[in-house]
């Protein structure tokens, strides 16, 4: 099974999505999982990975880079697709999220992928947030939770890299790698032995 979505342009396009939620639409080791338990055996747990070298969508001379779902969780990853691209588009279906927090959050990531990569965001949910995300994570239109309709907003095609397009996470990760062990060599208290 795959999980893909088209987008109708002048050009061909197809996306099969890549970063796959375990347990949902598989089952990690699945060999040694599947059958042990009801619970490794979920309908719908059985889909494919798509390829890590698919070409961008086109839509006439724009090139979008596409997420479907949580695919959009994935900081690096977003910001790795989105180096060739002027747009940025996501759908997801949030219906399982019921009445919680959790389409709130998914939205308020996909903003934070927008002001990363310096790209406007096309955001379409079935019962979330749809909404047009500037470059700046700004919401520039927007369709509230449980409501019909038809979204209408002019997106601007970016060019150029953000700093975290050009380093990704590693900053962060190093920071955060120097934050612990450059307390435990520079410790300022001098360790006494018992006598």
């Amino acid at each position: 099974m795959w999980l893909t979505t088209y987008l109708p342009s002048e050009g061909p396009g197809r996306y099969d999505k890549q970063k796959l939620v375990s347990f949902g639409e598989y089952v990690p080791i699945e060999s040694l999982l599947r059958g042990l338990n009801d619970f490794f055996n979920l309908p719908m747990s059985e889909f494919s990975r798509g390829d890590s070298d698919q070409t961008l969508l086109k839509a006439g001379e724009v090139t979008i880079a596409p997420y479907i779902c949580y695919e959009v969780v994935y900081p690096d990853f977003v910001a790795q697709m989105a180096q060739e691209s002027g747009l940025l588009i996501t759908i997801s279906n949030d219906t399982w999220f019921g009445k919680s927090i959790g389409p709130v959050q998914h939205f308020q990531i996909a903003r934070m992928r927008a002001l990363e990569t310096g790209r406007f965001m096309i955001r379409a949910t079935n019962d979330g947030i749809t909404a047009l995300i500037d470059e700046k994570g700004r919401v520039a239109k927007t369709i509230p939770r449980f409501t019909h309709g038809v979204l209408s907003a002019t997106a601007e095609i970016r060019a150029g890299q953000t700093p975290f397009m050009a380093y990704g996470s590693w900053p962060v990760l190093l920071l955060g790698f120097l934050m612990v062990i450059l307390p435990l060599y520079f410790n300022p208290r001098k360790m006494t032995s018992i006598k």
